[in-house]
C-alpha cells in the first residue's frame, strides 16, 4: 500500500524526477507507517525503476533517461530536428493549453499568475526568464491533467536545458523577443485564467510559430553573417 501510494504520487507529477525524498523517520511519520514497512515499499520502487537510493537517502529516478539521453544524442546532430520539434509542440502545446483552461484548479491558477509575475520581474536576466518560461509551460502541463502530457514535457524540458534543440540564451537575450514572448505568455495565461480553452490554444498555437520564426530568422541572419565574413576574409586563403 505504501509503495503504491508513492508511485501514484510519482505518476501524478508530485514528485518529480531528481527530487530527494524526506528522511526515513520524517517520511514514516508523514505516511503514518512504520519504518520497516517504509524501507520495503522504498527497495519495491527502487526495483522498479522509480527511486534511487543514495548515501543520503531516495531520489525519484530520472525514469525518463533511457529514453531522452539517447534521443538527444541524436537530436545534437541533425538541423531538421527544431524544425520538427516546433511542430510537435504546436499541435500538443496547443492542446494542453486547451485542456488546462477547462480542468486547471485554483492552487494550479495561482501558480501560474506567480510565474507569470516572475517573468515579468526578470527583467534583463535571460536565464531567469528562460527558466521561469520552462516552468510556465511545464505548470500548463500540468493544469492539463493529462498525465502522457505532463511525463513527456517534462523529458523534452531536460532537453531545452541543455539547448539540444536550440539555444535559449540567443532567443531570450534580444530583447524585441524577450518582450514579444512576454506578451505572449500573458495572453495564454489570461485565456486559460478565463477558462476559454479555444482562446488559450490558439495563444500557444500562436507563440510557438512566433517562436520558431524568431530562431529562424535568428538562424538566417548569423548563417548570412557568417558567409559575409569568410568573404572579407578570403585573402587568407588565396595567393596575393
Amino acid at each position: 500500500a505504501v509503495a503504491a501510494h508513492l508511485e501514484r504520487l510519482i505518476l501524478e507529477g508530485v514528485l518529480r524526477p531528481g527530487e530527494r525524498l524526506a528522511g526515513e523517520r520524517e517520511l514514516a511519520e508523514r505516511l503514518g507507517v512504520s519504518r520497516p514497512s517504509l524501507r520495503e515499499a522504498l527497495q519495491l520502487l527502487e526495483q522498479r525503476g522509480l527511486l534511487v537510493t543514495e548515501r543520503t537517502g531516495s531520489v525519484v529516478a530520472r525514469f525518463l533517461a533511457p529514453m531522452t539521453e539517447p534521443l538527444a544524442t541524436l537530436f545534437a546532430h541533425d538541423d531538421r530536428v527544431a524544425d520538427d520539434f516546433f511542430e510537435y509542440r504546436e499541435a500538443v502545446e496547443a492542446k494542453a493549453a486547451a485542456l488546462a483552461a477547462e480542468r486547471a484548479s485554483e492552487p494550479e491558477r495561482a501558480a501560474i499568475r506567480a510565474v507569470i509575475a516572475r517573468m515579468e520581474a526578470a527583467g534583463d536576466d535571460w536565464e531567469a526568464e528562460a527558466e521561469a518560461d520552462l516552468e510556465f509551460h511545464a505548470l500548463i502541463h500540468e493544469a492539463s491533467h493529462n498525465l502522457v502530457m505532463l511525463h513527456v514535457m517534462r523529458g523534452l524540458a531536460e532537453m531545452l536545458r541543455r539547448d539540444i534543440f536550440f539555444s535559449r540564451r540567443r532567443l531570450f537575450s534580444q530583447p524585441e523577443v524577450s518582450a514579444a514572448l512576454l506578451a505572449q505568455h500573458r495572453a495564454i495565461a489570461s485565456a486559460i485564467l478565463a477558462g476559454d480553452g479555444a482562446a488559450a490554444g490558439e495563444a500557444m498555437r500562436g507563440h510557438v510559430r512566433y517562436t520558431f520564426t524568431a530562431l529562424d530568422r535568428q538562424r538566417r541572419d548569423e548563417a548570412r553573417e557568417g558567409i559575409a565574413l569568410r568573404r572579407l576574409s578570403r585573402s587568407d586563403l588565396v595567393a596575393g
